[in-house]
């Protein structure tokens, strides 16, 4: 069997990234502990290939993240949480005068090759990743090679090895729920992205805890999930919202979400609080564009992004560190899109 770099780092005492780095002679990493690898590369006959100095030539000088986007043809692009995510990165990376490499494809497959292509040039080796899902093939891929990289979610691979910042899904998506509650609605329904996602999957059993915390019917044919709002034809939304016993309130994973609701109450006669209270999150600019203006979860989507940038450089600077996980408060921004339930 090959030796592989997670081999090296075991045997060395250091993380894989570490290794990584030492094979990049870069100048973070002590001369001690490059000694040490090396010896430890050299005990177990591990060939660096790609990952040696001759590889990346401008290793030393080079101050580059790579920001990696969810796989997208169109709906990434649209979505405001990721561009202040985006933004907060900058921020932070701008002062500490480290670049920027925004990663895109269309799908996994073309993701992948990209990320693979900006490492085997040397163009970028640290990454911050925007969206965190289960089995994914690029957090596969970044952890087995040693690569550095920070996960805006909640881990769901190698999570005691992963430094990632995230906000209290579950416990927001509770207290969204539990807000309702507390306006008098009993029957209230559940509308979410595809729940691979961590967030959304997080956001929905927030849900569901507080349904069964006070005692109220969880329905499943209350509870929709739609992979693309621009590929979804809302028959099964227009559907729940026609029928007799329909709820009288909703939460909704996500702005844009909520929006394609309030079109779709539009298109059956629905008044917005009167017939329907809608709570969801982000708080991006949509919630305050629409009419009504939409009662939503502040994410805080910029200081995600300045806490991953100043997780990710804190750990190129110092690549000894242990893996850290934050989380960012959430805070409830009342606007007119909710109503007491008579």
């Amino acid at each position: 069997m090959a030796v592989t770099l997670k081999d090296v780092a075991a045997l060395a005492g250091v993380s894989p990234s570490t290794v990584s780095r030492t094979c990049k002679d870069n100048p973070s990493i002590s001369e001690e502990t490059k000694e040490r690898v090396r010896r430890a590369m050299a005990q177990l006959g591990y060939d660096p290939g790609g990952l040696s100095q001759s590889a990346s030539p401008q290793w030393e000088t080079s101050r580059s993240i790579g920001i990696i986007l969810p796989p997208s043809q169109k709906e990434v692009y649209e979505n405001s949480f990721y561009l202040e995510t985006i933004r907060g990165i900058s921020q932070f990376c701008s002062h500490r005068q480290y670049m920027n490499t925004v990663i895109t494809g269309q799908n996994e497959t073309e993701l992948l090759k990209v990320i693979q292509s900006l490492v085997r040039t040397g163009q970028v080796d640290s990454f911050i990743i925007l969206y965190s899902r289960q089995k994914d093939p690029v957090i596969d891929y970044l952890y087995n090679e040693g690569l550095l990289y920070v996960l805006i979610g909640k881990a769901y691979q190698y999570a005691n090895q992963t430094i990632y910042i995230d906000n209290d899904n579950l416990l927001a998506s509770q207290e969204a729920t539990e807000y309702l509650i507390r306006l008098g609605h009993k029957s209230i329904a559940y509308l979410g992205n595809d729940s691979s996602l961590m967030f959304s999957a997080d956001r929905k059993a927030g849900y569901q805890t507080a349904l069964a915390l006070h005692q109220l019917p969880l329905r499943p044919d209350h509870c929709l999930e739609i992979a693309s709002v621009s590929r979804d034809d809302g028959s099964s939304l227009r559907a729940m919202l026609q029928s007799p016993d329909r709820p009288t309130a909703m939460v909704v994973s996500d702005d844009i979400l909520a929006v394609s609701l309030e079109r779709a109450c539009l298109e059956v006669g629905l008044s917005i609080p009167k017939d329907l209270s809608i709570i969801s999150f982000n708080n991006s600019l949509l919630a305050r564009l629409t009419s009504p203006q939409l009662t939503s979860i502040d994410v805080n989507s910029c200081q995600l992004g300045i806490e991953a940038a100043s997780q990710i450089i804190n750990h190129m600077e110092n690549p000894n560190l242990m893996a850290t996980k934050i989380i960012v408060p959430h805070h409830l921004i009342e606007r007119d899109s909710c109503r007491a339930f008579v």
